[in-house]
C-alpha cells in the first residue's frame, strides 16, 4: 500500500484554507494544519478530520515569525518524516485609502501574506531538495494582478507572492520541484458575507460568470496544481475569478 502523502496548509481551520486542508484530506495526504488564533477549538477541528480516516497535525504559529515557521516544519518532520506539499494559504487585509493609512498596517499585512510565505518555504525547500521533490501552491489574489482601491498594502502583498512564485519556479524546477500560485477573485467565506446585497449585485456586474467563487473551487485548483496531472505546470498563476481579471 503506498504511504499517504504529507501537505502542510497554512492558515488552515477555516475559509478557503479549510476547504483545501479538507480536499487534500479526501485524497488521502497527512496533514498539518496551521492557525494562529487563540480561541480556535483544535480538538474540534481533528474531530472533523477523523471521517477522512487521515493523520492531522494541528500546530499554532504565527507565520510572520520565522522561528515559529521553523519549529512548525521541523515538528511535521518528526511527525511524519517527510513535506510532500506546502500551501501558503494564511493572510490577512487591512484595508484603508493609503493618504490614511498607518505604518502599522502595511507592515502587518506585508509581514503575514508576503514574508509568511518566503518564511515558510524557506523553511520547508531544504526537506523537498533533498529528496527532490515537492510542490509549492502560493494563496495569491487578482487584486495582485489587477491591483484595487483602498488595498495597496494587500495588492503589493498579493503581487509580491506572484514575482516570489515565478522566481522560485525558475531556482528549483532542477530539483524536481514546482511552485506555483492562485489568485482568487471573490470567493463566498466568512469575510465577503458582510456584505450587503447592493454591495453583492455591484460585485456581480463585474464578473462574467455573474456570481462569487465557492472555496472548493479554490480548492479544486490547489489540489489540480499539487497533483501529477499538472506534472509539466510550474512557474504559473491560475486566476479563480469568475473571469473578472483577463
Amino acid at each position: 500500500m503506498e504511504e499517504n502523502k504529507v501537505a502542510i496548509v497554512t492558515g488552515a481551520t477555516r475559509g478557503i484554507g479549510k476547504k483545501i486542508a479538507e480536499r487534500f484530506a479526501r485524497e488521502n495526504y497527512n496533514l498539518v494544519l496551521n492557525y494562529v488564533s487563540e480561541n480556535t477549538d483544535t480538538n474540534a477541528i481533528i474531530d472533523e478530520f477523523k471521517e477522512y480516516g487521515v493523520q492531522v497535525l494541528v500546530y499554532r504559529a504565527d507565520v510572520s515569525k520565522f522561528d515559529e515557521c521553523e519549529n512548525l516544519v521541523k515538528a511535521t518532520i518528526e511527525k511524519y518524516g517527510k513535506i510532500d506539499v506546502l500551501v501558503n494559504n494564511a493572510g490577512i487585509t487591512k484595508d484603508g485609502l493609503i493618504a490614511m493609512m498607518k505604518e502599522d498596517a502595511f507592515d502587518k499585512v506585508i509581514d503575514i501574506n508576503l514574508k509568511g510565505t518566503f518564511n515558510m518555504t524557506r523553511n520547508v525547500v531544504p526537506y523537498m531538495m533533498k529528496k527532490r521533490s515537492g510542490n509549492i501552491i502560493n494563496v495569491s489574489s487578482v487584486v495582485g494582478v489587477a491591483g484595487n482601491a483602498g488595498q495597496s498594502n494587500y495588492s503589493a502583498s498579493k503581487a509580491g507572492i506572484i514575482g516570489f512564485t515565478k522566481s522560485l519556479a525558475k531556482e528549483l524546477a532542477a530539483r524536481n520541484i514546482r511552485v506555483n500560485a492562485v489568485a482568487p477573485g471573490f470567493i463566498d467565506t466568512d469575510m465577503t458575507n458582510v456584505l450587503t446585497d447592493k454591495v453583492k449585485e455591484n460585485i456581480y456586474t463585474q464578473i462574467p460568470l455573474k456570481r462569487m467563487g465557492e472555496a472548493k473551487e479554490v480548492a479544486s485548483a490547489v489540489y489540480f496544481l499539487a497533483s501529477e496531472e499538472s506534472s509539466y505546470i510550474t512557474g504559473q498563476v491560475i486566476n479563480i475569478d469568475g473571469g473578472m481579471v483577463m
